[in-house]
Parts: C-alpha cells; structure tokens; sequence
C-alpha cells in the first residue's frame, strides 16, 4: 500500500471502532460531549452572572459574543488545519477552552465575562472546525456520515443534563463554580488529544499544485469578528448607539465576510459555494426558532417551565436521533435530497411556531417547533458537511470546514437580527407581542424555501 493509499486517508476496511479508528473515534466523542457540555451548561449561569457583576445591560454583549469569537476561531482553525494538520488547532482549542473557563470562573467585572466567553468562543471554533477537518482526514468517505452521526449523538446527553445540571449548581452553589467545574473535567480529553493526535499519520496533506487554500489576513477574520459582535450587541436597542453598532456591524461585514468564503457562494454556484450558503439557511432559521419560541412560552402562552425545558430536550433528542438515521438508514441517498428534505421539515417547523402564537392553540405546539426543526437539522447539517468534504480536494478540508463554520455564524446572526428588527418594529408600531412573534416566525419562512430550491446545487458529482 502506497503513502498515497494510506489507511488513514481513505481506504480502510475497518469501522468507526476499529483498530484503526478507534483512539481517534474516541478521542473526537469525548471531545464534541464536553464541548457540548461546557457550551451548553454555562447558558443558564450567564444571567445569573451578569446580576452578580452589575452588568446587566452588557448581557446581550455577553451572550453574543461567544458566537462571533467562534467565528474568528473557525477561520484561524481551518486554515491551520489545511497548513499543518487538524491534529495542532484541535490540541490547541481544546488547552484553550480549558483556559477560558477559568478566565470567566475567576471574573471581576462583566467584561472581564465577556472577554472570558470571547476566548470561548474562539476555542470552541476552532475545536469544531479541526473535528471537522480531522474527519476528512481520518475516515474514508463511505465512514464519514456514521462517524459525523455519531459527533451529532455525543450532543444528546449534554443537552439533556447539562442546562439543569448547571442552574442547580448555580442556585446552590454558585455560577463560578461551574465553570471551575467544566474546566477540571475538560482537562482530560484536552490531554488526550494531544497525545492520541501526535502519530505521523496525522500529518498535514499537502493541496495539489495550484490549488492552495487562499489564507486571508488575520485582519479579515478579526474584521468579521466584530462585526458580528456589533451587530448582535447593536439589534438589543434602538437608541442612536445600537444604531450606529448596527451599521458598523453591516459594514464590516459586506465588506469582508466574502474574503473568508468560497468563490461565488452569494450566488449559490453549484459545489462547494452553494453547499456553505447553505449551511447558514438551515442554521439561521433552526438557532432563531430556539431564541424566540422559549421566549413566546414565557411571555405569551404562561408555560411553566418544564414545558421549556421539555421543548430543549426533545430537540437534542430529535436531532441526535434524525442524524443518525441520516447516517445509518439512509446512508445511500442522494446527500442534496436530504438536505432539501430538510429544509421541508424546518419550514413545517416555522408553520408550527406561528400557530403557536394564536391563543386557541395549546402552548406545545409552539414548543412542538423545536422538536420538528431539530428533525430537520439532523438530516441538514450532517448532510452539508459530507457534501462540503466531498468537494474538498485533499489538503482543502480545513478550509471548507471554516467556511463552513463561518457561513453558520454569519447565518445565526444574520436571520436572528432580520427576525428581531422585524418584531421590535411591530412591537413599535402598537401591534400585539403576538402579531410581532408570527411576523418574526414568518421570515423564517424565507430561508427555508431558499434552502429547499438550492440544494441540487450542492449535488456532489
């Protein structure tokens, strides 16, 4: 066997926990379970830490913050990947994350929080970014669906028991405490990593002559960075000061978030452009719907909180469970086709959440939306990252993968923003919370059928 045909790179005959692929199969469960754990648990202490430190009007800033770092962090660690192979930024996100968690645990001020969640964020892309790559790297393609089914699972049981998890230890105890706790447990896996990666075989794979991945300046991906962070700290108020952050916001990233992208994805063209576009379809529309429908339980439809969190955990459930079914049952299906299939479901999942706000129908079936469009990511998201890796050349999976992770960020921030305008100016004009909740449901709509129309562009040869 060739160095061309290494097992490694794609030819193995074995599975998932073969001794091939075990140490690393392993070492990417654990991973992806305790990032999700540590990203999912914090939520629920940030409102709690934000009162302790007086800063309570930075909590949009601080809330935010950790999806426009994640950005940044899917740039840097994409590239890097490509540079000198997915094991380094893994390893280096990981000791990263493990460091942010105490920078936030020890915080003295909101912002000290902020810069906590900041770092975070950037270790939090690049970890996710480098699995990704690692992926492509690691497994040949007929294993790559089962083994991306298996990192959506490893999100199951954090979403189960970390939120609570977390906001009783916070009611107890104290907010710190569990982000000491999350750092002593992510020492492990961290460790881990860079021992398990270390091997030759995970050296970098040079890209084919002439097709080296453009490395935009680090000033481009800082320039993204905070603009997204603008603009969701801007589309908290209206006053002249969210305005012009708004503006900046709008600014900063029409002039470089396409620098970071593929050629040609605003304009969907068929391969890998249109497959990164839609990846921030599906992830805006799915990430907006988890922002407003708990919020339309709590201040609408009086739900008590267990059908909130009911709601939560039935979408990890269903999106753990939809994934695999994409990567087992339906392994052999044409990849484009479930992705629009899965645009179909979310858009079921946006009728849902907008008969939800009408008071003759019963609570659930707005929580009901979660569930349905989670559905619908399950099939989504795997899909578009094998299609994504599929239309990688070798050597070229790092910076698909950041693409990719920075068309989801821009995607979350983007329609969640369009979606808040959209309900402040209802709520502005008069009308009813619950005419500027459907208004904000029913421009979800448009991605859903925008996503639904390109997926045969995403179709791999």
């Amino acid at each position: 066997m060739t160095a061309d045909h290494a097992p490694v790179r794609g030819e193995a005959t074995g599975g998932l926990f073969s001794g091939t692929h075990a140490p690393a199969t392993v070492s990417f469960a654990a991973v992806m379970f305790l990032t999700g754990f540590a990203a999912l648990a914090v939520v629920p202490t940030l409102p709690s830490a934000a009162q302790d430190l007086d800063g309570v009007s930075l909590y949009p800033l601080v809330a935010g913050c950790f999806v426009a770092a994640s950005l940044l962090g899917g740039v840097l660690g994409g590239h890097w990947a490509d540079r000198a192979g997915a094991h380094r930024p893994l390893a280096a996100g990981m000791v990263l994350a493990v460091v942010t968690l105490l920078v936030s645990a020890a915080s003295t001020s909101i912002w000290h929080l902020a810069a906590g969640r900041f770092l975070d964020g950037l270790a939090g892309g690049m970890v996710a970014v480098s699995v990704n790559a690692a992926i492509g790297q690691a497994y040949p393609d007929r294993l790559r669906p089962r083994v991306l089914a298996l990192m959506s699972a490893c999100w199951v049981v954090p979403s189960l028991v970390g939120p609570p998890l977390a906001g009783l230890v916070t009611e107890w105890w104290s907010w710190r405490a569990v982000f000491f706790g999350l750092a002593g447990i992510t020492v492990l896996p961290a460790v881990a990593v860079a021992v398990v990666l270390r091997g030759p075989s995970w050296g970098v794979v040079p890209a084919p002559s002439g097709e080296g991945a453009p490395r935009p300046a680090l000033v481009v991906a800082t320039a993204v960075s905070l603009g997204a962070a603008l603009g969701q700290y801007g589309v908290s108020g209206w006053d002249l000061r969210h305005l012009l952050c708004t503006a900046g916001a709008l600014v900063l990233v029409t002039a470089f978030a396409s620098r970071l992208l593929p050629p040609g994805t605003w304009r969907a063209e068929r391969g890998l452009p249109a497959t990164v576009l839609l990846r921030g379809l599906g992830s805006g529309v799915f990430f907006t719907l988890e922002a407003y429908v708990p919020l339309l339980l709590i201040t609408e439809r009086d739900a008590p909180p267990v059908v909130i969190g009911l709601a939560f955990t039935g979408a990890a459930v269903a999106w753990a469970g939809s994934s695999w079914v994409q990567g087992r049952l339906l392994e052999r299906s044409p990849r484009h086709r479930l992705v629009a299939a899965g645009a179909i479901v979310q858009a079921a999942a946006v009728v849902l959440a907008i008969a939800g706000t009408l008071p003759a129908t019963p609570a659930y079936t707005a929580a009901s939306a979660m569930v349905v469009a989670a559905v619908g990511m399950g099939m989504f998201a795997p899909s578009l990252t094998v299609l994504s890796l599929t239309h990688s050349p070798p050597g070229r999976q790092g910076h698909a993968s950041s693409a990719m992770q920075t068309t989801q960020n821009l995607g979350q921030i983007a329609v969640l923003g369009f979606s808040s305008a959209l309900f402040n100016v209802f709520l502005g004009g008069g009308a009813a919370d619950a005419v500027g909740y459907g208004a904000a449901f029913g421009l979800l709509l448009a991605p859903c059928v925008l996503a639904a129309l390109l997926a045969a562009r995403a179709r791999s040869v």
